[in-house]
């Protein structure tokens, strides 16, 4: 299995396929994380808040593959917004991970109402020039916040992670993204399992004899987003990374198109955290 590795605006490079691990608890993850890395899923996505980071770095640990070749990502929590906390709180990260550093260090949310994330962003911006996150970004950001970061900092975020999925395509996020050279990063790209059940997805999974959750995946493939489907089913693990011998078609991808309702099934960034 080649996972393609995309280019971020900062000349590194991402597996555009990743793992998961939100709700997994240590030994959950530590399976999971050895598992997919095993197969060979090569980026594991973790934060703070999620309570695993011990076990993110055990599994890789015990997967008998080197921490060069696994992207390691995680994220400040709301709590530790702040120039001062976020440094500390990526401290406390690289403990648990049992890591030097990470490969991409992300803002969880904007949490405007704090309007602490300006000074966050300073802060990421010095960990990175002391090697302790080779990249940087945010998750859950708006165009007018992408905006600002640059207009006061000079510096845009490599990654912007974000709910995206059939229901919630966020098309003009997207393009706002790729205006700014930010790539976009799709979380819950399976609507939490909500959307597997859709008769237009189970249509096409027959069409291609593939199953509904790896149509999904694909359409964000084709459209150049980056996936972390979260599993620690060892089938579904493997299964969700066999995506790269189909390929949807114009009217695959048109159809597809057509299921964008708007529709959240995680918190809204304007006012989470508030």
């Amino acid at each position: 299995m080649a996972i393609p590795m995309i280019e971020m605006n900062d000349g590194h490079r991402i597996p555009q396929l990743g793992l998961g691990v939100w709700q997994d608890n240590d030994e959950q993850a530590a399976a999971a994380v050895r598992c997919a890395l095993q197969a060979g899923y090569r980026l594991v996505d973790t934060a703070s808040i999620y309570e695993n980071e011990a076990g993110v770095g055990a599994g890789v640990r015990e997967s008998g593959i080197e921490r060069a070749e696994v992207f390691i990502t995680t994220k400040i929590w709301n709590a530790d917004q702040g120039y001062q906390a976020a440094q500390d709180a990526l401290h406390a990260s690289l403990e648990r991970l049992g890591m030097d550093y990470v490969d991409l260090l992300l803002i969880h949310w904007p949490v405007p109402s704090r309007d602490l994330y300006v000074d966050t962003w300073r802060a990421l911006i010095k960990l990175r020039e002391q090697g302790l996150a080779r990249s940087i970004g945010v998750s859950n950001f708006r165009a007018d916040e992408l905006h600002r970061l640059f207009k006061e900092t000079g510096q845009l975020p490599a990654v912007n992670q974000i709910e995206l999925h059939p229901w919630l395509q966020q098309a003009e996020l997207r393009t706002a993204n790729g205006v700014h050279g930010v790539r976009t990063q799709a979380w819950s790209p399976l609507g939490q399992g909500k959307v597997l059940a859709d008769p237009l997805i189970a249509g096409l999974a027959a069409k291609h004899a593939k199953e509904p959750a790896q149509i999904i995946l694909r359409w964000h493939i084709q459209h150049g987003v980056l996936v972390i489907p979260k599993s620690s089913n060892p089938e579904r693990i493997r299964a969700n990374a066999d995506l790269f011998d189909f390929a949807l078609d114009e009217d695959d991808m048109a159809a597809l198109a057509e299921l964008d309702r708007g529709e959240r099934i995680g918190p809204d960034p304007d006012t989470f955290g508030a």
